[in-house]
C-alpha cells in the first residue's frame, strides 16, 4: 500500500504578494484613501517642519553672511546710581582709532515726541523714537534707502527726517512725496526718505532719524551719542579683538558703564528660539501619524472580517498561515506607504511654496522625506500586525462557514 504525501505549498513570490496586497486597496478605494490620509497628514507635517526649518536656517545664514558678522554695537549703560550713563562726545573718534576698526557711525537718543500730524493725540506715540544720526549710518548698520534719499551734509542741519521701515508703516507712509512733513518735537520736519528693514539693527526700524546739527538746533539735543555702530575687519579673530577693547576705548573713564554686543549673535539666538516651535509642530505630526496608525489598524481589522470567505477559500486551496499573514501585513504596509508618499509630496510642496515666497533657499533634508517614509513603513507594519495574525489564525472551516 503506497502512501502519497501532501504536495508542498506553493511559494508566494514578492510580485505575487504585492499583487495580492493591492487587491484589497483597489477594491475599497475610498476607505483606503481616507485611512491613508492620516498617515499623509502626519508625514507632510514632519517633512514640512524639517524642510522649513532647514530653509529658514539657510536663509538666515545667507542673510548673516550678506550683512556680515563683523558689526559691533556700543551703547551707554547705567551709572552706579542707576541713571542712564552718557558716552563721551569723542567716543566715535576714539573707537575709530582702534586697530581693526574699518568704520564707525552713531546715533543719539533725542527724546522728542513724533506724530504723523499735530492732530494726533499725544498718547498715540506708537512706540516711535527720534534719533540723531550720522551721515554714513545705513551702510554700516546693514540697511539702505527704500524710498527717497538719506540725510546729507545739506539736510543734516535742517528740519529733515528719514523714517525707519516700521516707523513708516505705523505712520501709514509708503512713499515720499515732495513737501511731505511729519510733526517732530512740536514742529514740522520734512521727510527725505524711508529705510529698508535693518536686520542687524532693529532699533532703527522704529526710529525717526534726523541730523545731529538739526537735533541740537531744533529739538534741544545735547549732542551725546547713545549708540555706536562699529565695523571691524571681517574675520572672527579681528572682530573678537575689537570686541574686547571697545568698552575701554569708548569710555576710558567708566568702561563698566558701556554695553558691547554683536547683533549677528542675536539672529542666531532668534533662530534657536524658533526651533522650539519646530519641536511643537513635529509633535503634532507624530500625533497625526498615530491617528493614521489607528485608522490603518481599523480598516485592516474590518477587512479581515469582511474577507473571511476569501481567507477560507485560499486556505482550502493550500495557502499557509504564513502566506495569509504576509498578505494582510503587506496590505497594511502598502496602505501606509501610499500615505507616506503622498505626505512627502505634500510636505515638499508646502516647503517649496513657502520658502519661495520668503525668498529662502529651498532645502529639504534627506532625513525629512526618508524619515517620513520610514515612519510610514513602521506605522503600517505595527498597525497591520494584529489583523494579519487574526487572519492567519482563521481555520478554513470557520472562515468558509458563512459561504
Amino acid at each position: 500500500m503506497t502512501v502519497t504525501s501532501a504536495p508542498a505549498p506553493a511559494r508566494l513570490r514578492p510580485a505575487d504578494l504585492a499583487g495580492l496586497a493591492s487587491v484589497g486597496l483597489r477594491t475599497r478605494k475610498l476607505r483606503a484613501a481616507l485611512s491613508a490620509l492620516g498617515i499623509a497628514i502626519g508625514v507632510a507635517a514632519i517633512v514640512a517642519v524639517l524642510g522649513l526649518a532647514s530653509s529658514s536656517q539657510a536663509g538666515l545664514l545667507a542673510e548673516i553672511a550678506q550683512l556680515g558678522t563683523n558689526l559691533l554695537t556700543v551703547t551707554n549703560g547705567t551709572s552706579l546710581s542707576g541713571q542712564p550713563a552718557e558716552l563721551p562726545d569723542a567716543a566715535p573718534g576714539m573707537v575709530g582709532q582702534l586697530p581693526g576698526v574699518t568704520a564707525v557711525q552713531y546715533t543719539g537718543a533725542v527724546g522728542a515726541p513724533v506724530y504723523r500730524s499735530p492732530l494726533i493725540p499725544p498718547i498715540d506715540t506708537d512706540g516711535l523714537s527720534v534719533q540723531a544720526a550720522s551721515l554714513g549710518l545705513p551702510a554700516v548698520a546693514g540697511t539702505s534707502v527704500a524710498q527717497g534719499s538719506y540725510l546729507n551734509a545739506a539736510t543734516a542741519g535742517e528740519p529733515v527726517a528719514v523714517l525707519g521701515h516700521e516707523a513708516a508703516q505705523l505712520m501709514g507712509i509708503d512713499r515720499i512725496w515732495p513737501g511731505m512733513r511729519i510733526w517732530v518735537g512740536g514742529q514740522w520736519f520734512y521727510l527725505a526718505g524711508i529705510l529698508n528693514p535693518a536686520a542687524l539693527a532693529p532699533q532703527l526700524d522704529t526710529s525717526v532719524l534726523v541730523g545731529f546739527p538739526a537735533a541740537e538746533r531744533y529739538l534741544g539735543f545735547d549732542g551725546h551719542p547713545s549708540e555706536l555702530y562699529v565695523r571691524a575687519v571681517n574675520t572672527q579673530a579681528a572682530t573678537t579683538r575689537v570686541d574686547n577693547l571697545l568698552a575701554a576705548q569708548a569710555n576710558p573713564e567708566f568702561p563698566d558703564q558701556v554695553t558691547v554686543s554683536q547683533p549677528s549673535q542675536a539672529l542666531t539666538v532668534q533662530a534657536d528660539a524658533a526651533g522650539a516651535f519646530d519641536t511643537l509642530f513635529l509633535g503634532l505630526g507624530v500625533v497625526a501619524l498615530l491617528v493614521g496608525a489607528v485608522g490603518v489598524a481599523n480598516i485592516m481589522i474590518i477587512s479581515v472580517l469582511e474577507r473571511r470567505q476569501e481567507i477560507g477559500l485560499r486556505r482550502a486551496l493550500g495557502a499557509t498561515r504564513g502566506q495569509i499573514r504576509a498578505q494582510f501585513l503587506a496590505e497594511a504596509i502598502l496602505l501606509a506607504l501610499a500615505g507616506g508618499a503622498a505626505g512627502d509630496v505634500a510636505g515638499a510642496a508646502a516647503t517649496v511654496s513657502y520658502a519661495h515666497a520668503k525668498g529662502w533657499a529651498i532645502v529639504i533634508p534627506p532625513e525629512a522625506w526618508a524619515g517620513g517614509l520610514g515612519a510610514a513603513l513602521l506605522i503600517g507594519a505595527l498597525a497591520g500586525l494584529l489583523p494579519a495574525i487574526r487572519a492567519a489564525r482563521l481555520s478554513p472551516t470557520e472562515a468558509l462557514w458563512t459561504l
